[in-house]
């Protein structure tokens, strides 16, 4: 299976972004994934640029996205929200229909519990908005493994869980 992992942070040193490397290490034997950078690159979503041409590193994206038999979105909670890039990129999408029937595996990372409830909460309405066919859906927290600066470690409790989820995708 072609995996498309996306951080949903704004910080290229996103613990996010470190995630989603683990998890893509995790699966390496079985599956092929790729995690993209590049969301904080993105011109502010306007529908009147849908007119004037999508930019090439939007284009470039949406392909990625086009390509991929499932995703998985890491993101953090900012404000009891997504973060800003996270929703310019479901912006770019909608019209389109990229996530349309996309088996789509969302997750925030945050501090600890409870935190991340409410970005779930919105990431999950934007998903189901744009009929994507949500999985699984996975609240992690930092207290629960070992965060090293561009290292996270899973404990075997939480590989069990990323690997369940995995399995629902295919």
């Amino acid at each position: 299976m072609n995996i498309l992992g996306i951080s949903g942070s704004a910080s290229k040193n996103s613990s996010n972004f470190y995630l989603l490397k683990s998890i893509q290490k995790l699966i390496q034997d079985k599956h092929q994934m790729e995690v993209y950078e590049g969301l904080d690159e993105f011109q502010l979503f306007s529908p009147q640029l849908l007119e004037s041409g999508i930019p090439e590193n939007i284009q470039h994206f949406k392909q990625k996205l086009e390509d991929a038999d499932a995703v998985i979105i890491s993101t953090p909670e900012y404000t009891h929200n997504i973060p800003a890039v996270l929703k310019n990129m479901i912006e770019w999408c909608t019209h389109s229909g990229e996530f349309s029937e996309k088996r789509v595996l969302p997750i925030t990372f945050t501090p600890k519990e409870p935190r991340g409830e409410f970005a779930m909460k919105s990431l999950l309405q934007s998903l189901q908005t744009m009929q994507s066919k949500i999985v699984s859906q996975l609240p992690l927290y930092k207290t629960d493994m070992k965060v090293h600066h561009e290292t996270i470690e899973l404990d075997e409790e939480t590989k069990e869980m990323i690997n369940t989820a995995i399995s629902l995708l295919g």
